[in-house]
């Protein structure tokens, strides 16, 4: 089982009990068409970044992929997040959220969520309430991620995949749900700058589409 990195000031904790209460009525299972359909680019928030998602939309195939926003249910609530192994082609040695693309074999968005996150951790279904899925997001590698934000269930044992992750961990939801831990960062694609979030936790580096998943959890859930 894992354990959080730090703890986090519970004063400034939003509860597991009102955080799953705001998200139950504020999410749903509908799969949203942009998850298959090039057309429709799922809006970012910022101009450059749109920009490039409506370039990739032509330029490559969409990859529908599913990840699990995994909150642990804990006195403090947690988030559990993977570090991907160092020897993959993509995205090598990157914090990411348990998942991966969507098979034909996988019935939802959320089998492929469930599915993914017991290959890569060993995290048994039966830990896993979930509870909706968060707002399609698109990433300028064509994959077009639908998150399934779940309750975890304490208790679980997790059984690293060593093919795919090289370590599991937690880190404080008040913490990854704080705004002045979102920081704003911006690089140039193609003649045009697009910003993208970092949060920074010990010793990890989280960014890119994790970072901005959980924004937009965030923005979604506790604003």
């Amino acid at each position: 089982m894992t354990e959080p990195l730090l703890k986090w000031d519970a004063s400034a904790d939003i509860s597991s009990a009102d955080f799953f209460r705001r998200a139950k009525a504020r999410l749903s299972f509908d799969v949203p068409p942009g998850l298959t359909d090039a057309a429709i680019i799922p809006p970012s928030g910022d101009h450059g970044t749109d920009h490039m998602l409506r370039i990739v939309a032509q330029e490559r195939p969409i990859r529908p992929a599913a990840v699990l926003i995994g909150v642990v249910e804990r006195d403090q609530p947690t988030v559990l997040l993977t570090q991907r192994a160092a020897h993959l082609n993509d995205h090598a040695g990157q914090i990411s959220f348990p998942g991966g693309k969507i098979d034909p074999t996988d019935a939802t968005p959320l089998d492929a969520a469930l599915r993914e996150a017991e290959e890569e951790i060993g995290l048994e279904r039966s830990f896993v309430t979930p509870v909706g899925y968060l707002d399609l997001y698109a990433t300028g590698f064509g994959f077009r991620i639908l998150p399934t934000v779940a309750r975890v269930r304490p208790g679980f044992e997790l059984r690293v995949n060593a093919d795919e992750v090289d370590e599991v961990f937690e880190v404080p939801l008040a913490f990854l749900m704080d705004p002045i831990n979102h920081q704003m960062h911006s690089k140039e694609w193609r003649g045009v700058m697009r910003s993208y979030y970092a949060m920074p936790f010990a010793e990890r580096y989280i960014w890119g589409a994790t970072a901005g998943i959980l924004r937009v959890l965030y923005e979604r859930i506790i604003v």
